[in-house]
């Protein structure tokens, strides 16, 4: 059974541990001032700032997912920008993404908000399978400077 929580204070060295997995998965990092801020981030009650929710497995956190609601040009109300999914690579396998995705699902739909939006990596195939079963493939190319 696969538990979807909000994010607490007392869960931040968990927290750090899977953000880290994550963002090895991608090989990156992020420096201290990064991982405080964001931290801090989560505990603002304004929907601009990032929330957090844990996938647990009775006392083990198994997962994560960042989102934030935004403004749009094209739309009145807010939409969701789920920007980190991660599942422990012992729970793979076992609909925890699937789990994380349709908390923020339901947070969206909380607020009224009709789009939820994410990228991946093209080579990110296992995440890709989940993605086109949940979500749908836009034909958006992303830059960045």
């Amino acid at each position: 059974m696969i538990d979807i929580r909000t994010v607490r204070p007392e869960d931040r060295e968990i927290w750090r541990e899977l953000w880290t997995q994550y963002l090895e998965f991608y090989e990156t990092t992020v420096s201290e001032e990064v991982y405080s801020t964001t931290w801090n981030r989560l505990f603002i009650d304004r929907p601009d700032e990032p929330a957090c929710l844990l996938a647990w497995d009775g006392e083990e956190a198994i997962g994560l997912v960042h989102y934030f609601f935004h403004r749009h040009t094209w739309k009145v109300e807010k939409v969701c920008y789920l920007q980190d999914l991660f599942t422990a690579p012992t729970a793979r396998g076992r609909g925890v993404g699937r789990a994380l995705m349709e908390a923020v699902y339901q947070k969206a739909d909380q607020e009224k908000s009709p789009t939820v939006y994410w990228t991946t990596q093209h080579f990110n195939e296992t995440a890709r399978r989940l993605y086109d079963d949940i979500g749908t493939l836009t034909p958006f190319i992303k830059y960045q400077r």
